[in-house]
């Protein structure tokens, strides 16, 4: 995580002074380390989660023969961007060289793309025909008697159960790295604003 030491950005400026002579200015912003810290480990378990969900759903898709609908891999390759920009983030936190427009952009198009996503699952798990949710309340989580036992019926109604509760957890995941987006990108203008006074 980013370290509380370094919890500035220098930026450096190069000017003409009095008779020619070149001057040096240092341009620092200040970020709240403790928040930054809290936002990257946040970002960081939710794109995990959903690449794990959705690889693994990609897994059972080529294993059923189904086709793979394309909303998986778009999920998974945005949860990939989402864990490179922390790492570029982090290396110019090191290089104390982390500025607001970087994260505002960056944040602003994770944003987008996490958004995109978020609309996507929650059409597939709240839709008007055949949608996940009401596949999961009347073949699952409605099954009355629930099986018990050990036996090959059991064993398929707790895969179901988890392929249930893993969409559920994938639309939560999303939502939180939606809204942690939107706070990174009010984080930056803070420092940005706060720089101007």
């Amino acid at each position: 995580m980013a370290s509380t030491v370094t919890s500035d950005s220098l930026v450096y400026d190069r000017s003409r002074g009095v008779g020619g002579v070149g001057v040096e200015r240092v341009h620092k912003y200040h970020w709240p380390a403790i928040q930054l810290n809290v936002w990257m480990l946040i970002m960081l378990i939710a794109a995990c989660t959903i690449i794990g969900v959705f690889a693994t759903f990609i897994d059972v898709q080529n294993t059923l023969l189904l086709p793979v609908p394309w909303y998986f891999p778009y999920f998974i390759t945005v949860s990939a961007l989402t864990i490179l920009f922390i790492a570029v983030l982090l290396f110019l936190i090191f290089q104390r060289r982390l500025l607001p427009s970087i994260v505002m952009i960056g944040g602003f198009i994770l944003f987008v793309l996490w958004l995109v996503g978020l609309i996507v699952i929650s059409v597939q798990l709240w839709g008007p025909n055949g949608s996940v949710n009401s596949n999961c309340n009347l073949f699952v989580f409605g099954a009355e008697p629930k099986p018990k036992g050990q036996n090959l019926e059991t064993l398929a109604w707790l895969q179901q159960r988890s392929i249930c509760q893993s969409w559920d957890a994938v639309f939560a995941f999303g939502l939180v790295g939606t809204v942690f987006l939107v706070w990174i990108m009010v984080i930056a203008y803070q420092v940005f604003a706060d720089d101007r006074r």
